[in-house]
């Protein structure tokens, strides 16, 4: 204790105090760094953040090295700087191999500024989204699956093009760009089952879709917990919207809405299941409204 009270007392009691100051300003140099190091700290996060704020640091330490170099006349506030000058070029260097090296195809790169983007993924986060997924066309008139035929064993998103969704001939919905395929039968299912498309997904133009296998994209959720809950929020919100689209023009009496792709109703559609009587209604009232 009596260690530490006398190092404090050298270093603060025992001191020089400065009596007289210098009356006339440092140079414009000190000046301009000073000013490079308020904007640099002010800059964000992200790839792009960085590169602002190494630049504009690596600057500020720059401009100090010379001001010792200079006016000073000081070696070890000369080294000090230039040594802070070069941490920060080399950081700058190497977050800009970074940000250059990552590069996607087109249809990455559009869903990476319509979706991900806006929801702040970062570049690296995407590039192991897109490195997990297969870039796939469809024809027009081809079918993306077939009810009744098709395995849900993928989740697929559409990137251009548009599709329309069937169940036994009767129109259901589109599906525009930036849209999942088959985010109803993925959410239906846990990881360890299986099952069966219960409607028809057709290709009305010439379609692009990124597409995600389903047991590597599991895999991909147990190893990053941000891409599986990024997912989850978009999956939902697409679920969400095809329901709104859906209830335009599926409906059952006055006052009940169902989605027939989503778990609860099309359960009750299903080939192997006997017909219910909330099945048979919803047919009887299809087909009274088309007369």
């Amino acid at each position: 204790m009596e260690r530490n009270s006398s190092l404090w007392k050298n270093l603060i009691d025992e001191h020089p105090v400065c009596i007289i100051w210098k009356q006339e300003a440092e140079g414009a140099i000190y000046h301009l760094a000073s000013i490079l190091f308020v904007i640099g700290f002010m800059g964000g996060s992200g790839f792009f953040g960085l590169l602002y704020v190494f630049s504009l640091l690596g600057l500020g330490f720059l401009c100090f090295a010379v001001w010792a170099w200079i006016d000073v006349c000081a070696a070890d506030i000369f080294s000090w700087n230039f040594v802070l000058f070069v941490i920060c070029f080399m950081q700058f260097v190497h977050i800009a191999y970074q940000v250059r090296s990552i590069t996607f195809a087109r249809e990455f790169q559009l869903l990476y500024s319509s979706i991900f983007q806006p929801l702040g993924t970062s570049m690296p986060v995407f590039r192991t989204i897109a490195l997990s997924s297969e870039v796939v066309t469809l024809e027009k008139e081809h079918c993306y699956a077939m009810q009744g035929k098709t395995s849900i064993d993928k989740l697929s998103l559409l990137v251009s093009g548009r599709m329309r969704v069937t169940v036994d001939g009767e129109f259901l919905h589109h599906i525009f760009p930036f849209q999942f395929l088959d985010s109803p039968e993925w959410d239906s299912l846990r990881p360890t089952e299986e099952g069966i498309f219960q409607v028809t997904l057709t290709a009305e133009t010439d379609c692009r879709y990124v597409s995600w296998r389903r047991k590597k994209l599991y895999l991909l959720f147990a190893q990053h917990r941000y891409i599986s809950r990024l997912f989850s929020v978009l999956i939902g919100s697409d679920i969400a919207d095809k329901l709104y689209a859906l209830n335009d023009r599926v409906y059952i009496g006055k006052s009940y809405h169902y989605d027939i792709r989503l778990p609860n109703f099309y359960q009750l559609a299903s080939a192997e299941m006997p017909k219910s009587p909330l099945t048979e209604h919803f047919r009887n009232s299809r087909r009274n409204c088309d007369q």
